[in-house]
């Protein structure tokens, strides 16, 4: 199912092919299923006390891409980012264009023609896509001003238990949410597909003002820099080390009871678990923690390397912890005073 989520074409906005997989995925586990007037899929689960929680469990369904500018007279595509992308990963990266999926490859000007060299990576302005257009008109004839495009890459298992794949961020979380929708917990579960995350976290405010939970876990992918060049202490998380909780970052601050519920939960069952090291970046929690009156938020993400990617890498023992501490959390949360 992971490898199905990550194949889907869906940058921030364009979400509709990764909602389809997801609905039909779960219809079959939860009680109600409604697609709110942003698009985000919110699924209710009927828990098995009567005097239960109302639990927001939420993940993103985008992912970042890229939308067409301009097509020039020689059928080259213009691009600019949706979403965090930097473009020194992008030069000969293949990629998936518009409603009718037109291959096409990221270029720019050889170094070798540059008339002054530059120490600086290449800028979005330098770069451009080649659908292998003769001209103008035959690339407006498959593609049009304002379509997306989307990384294409291959879902590779490799080397000791791990991943690689783009869109990992967050159709990892997406996967956890459909496993765990496969079973029963005490409370009332509102398994929460958002959209447009990268591009501001729009969707998840509106889901959570709607629900409006007792409180709201968000499953996320999230940067891994154990890496050459890089002192331990920088590192945000390490892979293999499990899931990582957070605790502050530029969007959202933790609610501490419950992300050290999360973390007791790990340690009575003996989960591998860590705490991401660095606080930038961001994520649903931003908008979800001040939605109505304010609610209690946590975050636990799974480590991934070269995140907003073709090329993102995880460790599936990782993905793992990340179900077992919630599968767990779950199971217990009605007895917890949160």
């Amino acid at each position: 199912m992971l490898e199905k989520l990550t194949k889907a074409f869906g940058v921030s906005g364009m979400e509709d092919d990764v909602r389809e997989i997801i609905e039909n995925e779960i219809k079959n586990y939860c009680d109600e299923i409604t697609t709110d007037s942003i698009g985000n899929l919110i699924c209710f689960k009927k828990g098995t006390d009567d005097t239960n929680k109302k639990i927001m469990i939420s993940a993103h369904m985008d992912e970042v891409g890229f939308i067409i500018t301009e097509i020039t007279n020689v059928g080259y595509l213009c691009f600019k980012s949706i979403g965090g992308i930097d473009p020194r990963v992008l030069i000969s990266k293949k990629v998936i264009v518009g409603a009718n999926r037109i291959l096409g490859v990221i270029g720019a000007k050889p170094p070798h023609l540059e008339k002054e060299k530059s120490e600086n990576a290449a800028s979005f302005k330098d770069l451009y896509i080649d659908i292998g257009a003769k001209n103008m008109e035959e690339a407006k004839s498959v593609i049009g001003i304002g379509d997306y495009a989307c990384f294409q890459s291959d879902y590779v298992e490799f080397g000791n238990n791990l991943i690689k794949s783009k869109a990992l961020d967050d159709r990892i979380g997406c996967n956890i949410l459909l496993e765990l929708a496969k079973n029963t917990f005490p409370d009332d579960i509102y398994y929460t597909f958002t959209v447009q995350e990268e591009v501001g976290c729009r969707g998840a405010g509106v889901a959570a003002y709607g629900i409006e939970p007792d409180f709201a876990i968000i499953v996320e992918a999230t940067t891994c820099s154990d890496i050459p060049g890089t002192d331990a202490h920088s590192f945000s998380t390490k892979l293999g080390n499990g899931a990582a909780l957070s605790i502050l970052d530029s969007g959202s601050y933790s609610n501490k009871e419950l992300t050290n519920a999360m973390l007791d939960t790990a340690n009575k069952h003996n989960i591998k678990v860590q705490f991401k090291q660095t606080t930038l970046g961001g994520n649903d929690a931003s908008t979800i923690h001040v939605s109505g009156v304010g609610i209690k938020t946590a975050v636990i993400s799974v480590p991934c390397r070269y995140i907003h990617s073709p090329s993102s890498v995880a460790n599936k023992d990782d993905i793992k912890s990340c179900f077992d501490i919630l599968y767990n959390f779950l199971k217990e949360a009605g007895s917890l005073s949160i």
